[in-house]
């Protein structure tokens, strides 16, 4: 028996995690003497849910599984806001030096920009309230990491597993489970259990669903804590759920009657982006899991451009390199053909288009300094505001 059905960073990056008709094109142009230099290029040419923009993820893992691989890549930063139609990367080398890695390539652009695209979209919807990523229950473990790294450098706040956040540098965020209040048998004693036995540096949350109506729960947990409660958090289960937004305002207003309102409302279960927004004026911070980690991913197909200086590709497609010009300020982009030199740009705004594919990595060697999480997570947020 294997023990866990995932693939170890040998068995990725020796091209054995491909798919098979890589393996057959080789053998045929390794029978014939075939080896030409070629230009490749990543592009997603449609988003899901109608999307107009996504988040590149999974530049950091890239340029693993490309170190020591004799190719030229050009990319844009991770993080970048990316549109449909328009190349996030180039690569250029002899074909046979690097197409068996094509599947993998994707793979680690596609899932990982999937959820950064989806955490970013939740966070930009609750307009400046805190998000965590609590979904790494729902895919495989060894997912994990990815999956909460990509979430983080999207625009959530904090992570859930620990692992994934001593890896990112940050604490983890969670509450409490109903599991801890079922086995203490009574909320209030389950609460002051909790109060009592967890370190200080983490905030007083309490689950307030478990055995009785929320609003209810809610003062137990108030007047069971007083001014040690910083929140409550309501995961209400879809049959019991009905009005969300009307529990929320029925929570609110009979703390803040009682002299709690500095007590946050935390909301938890099965939300997505699309539901957010209403629940915006009485929820202070969300807990955003399956929707975020198992985002659709983002479909980027990798092209031959260019074969021995000459442009082509398929049909569908525009051959020849390109070189994407991207106002910092509006985030407008156009795309031009790359002649070597391609001059920065005045935008119709007013402000300066620059080169958003920039030289990232030379004959498998980084050319460029990967940034931290939270350094990508900030220029995220920082792109998110200027988005109209």
């Amino acid at each position: 028996m294997r023990g866990f059905h995932v693939f170890d960073d040998d068995e990725i990056r020796s091209g054995r995690v491909t798919d098979v008709y890589f393996e057959r094109t080789l053998q045929v142009l390794r029978a014939e003497g075939i080896s030409k230099s070629v230009v490749m290029e990543v592009t997603a040419g449609s988003l899901p849910d109608g999307y107009d923009w996504g988040i590149l993820a999974g530049i950091e893992e890239l340029a693993h599984l490309l170190d020591g691989v004799p190719v030229d890549a050009l990319s844009m930063a991770e993080g970048s806001i990316l549109y449909p139609g328009e190349p996030v990367m180039r690569l250029e080398g002899r074909y046979e030096d690097f197409g068996v890695l094509e599947t993998a390539l994707l793979g680690l652009l596609c899932q990982a920009s999937g959820v950064a695209t989806k955490a970013a979209r939740c966070k930009r919807a609750a307009d400046g309230r805190a998000v965590s990523s609590f979904g790494a229950r729902r895919m495989h473990p060894a997912l994990a990491p990815m999956i909460d790294r990509s979430a983080f450098i999207g625009g959530c706040d904090g992570v859930a597993v620990t692992a994934s956040a001593e890896l990112l540098g940050e604490q983890p965020v969670g509450t409490m489970p109903h599991s801890l209040i079922l086995l203490v048998g009574d909320s209030a004693q389950a609460f002051r259990l909790f109060d009592r036995h967890v370190g200080p540096e983490t905030p007083r949350i309490c689950l307030i669903d478990t055995f009785n109506d929320e609003k209810f729960e809610a003062l137990t947990a108030a007047q069971t804590l007083g001014d040690r409660l910083f929140g409550v958090r309501l995961d209400t289960p879809a049959s019991r759920r009905g009005n969300m937004k009307a529990i929320l305002s029925e929570v609110r207003w009979e703390l803040d009657l009682r002299g709690f309102s500095h007590v946050k409302l935390l909301v938890s279960g099965g939300l997505d982006e699309r539901d957010i927004p209403d629940l915006n004026e009485f929820a202070d911070a969300y807990g955003v899991g399956t929707c975020i980690s198992n985002a659709p991913t983002l479909d980027f197909a990798m092209d031959i451009v260019e074969i021995e200086g000459v442009p082509g590709t398929k049909r569908g497609k525009k051959s020849g390199r390109k070189q994407v010009l991207r106002c910092l300020e509006c985030l407008k982009d156009k795309i031009v053909p790359d002649t070597g030199d391609v001059p920065p740009t005045e935008c119709l705004c007013g402000a300066t288009r620059q080169i958003a594919l920039t030289p990232f990595m030379r004959q498998g060697r980084l050319v460029r300094e990967l940034p931290t999480p939270q350094a990508i997570r900030a220029s995220v947020l920082g792109q998110l505001g200027k988005l109209a």
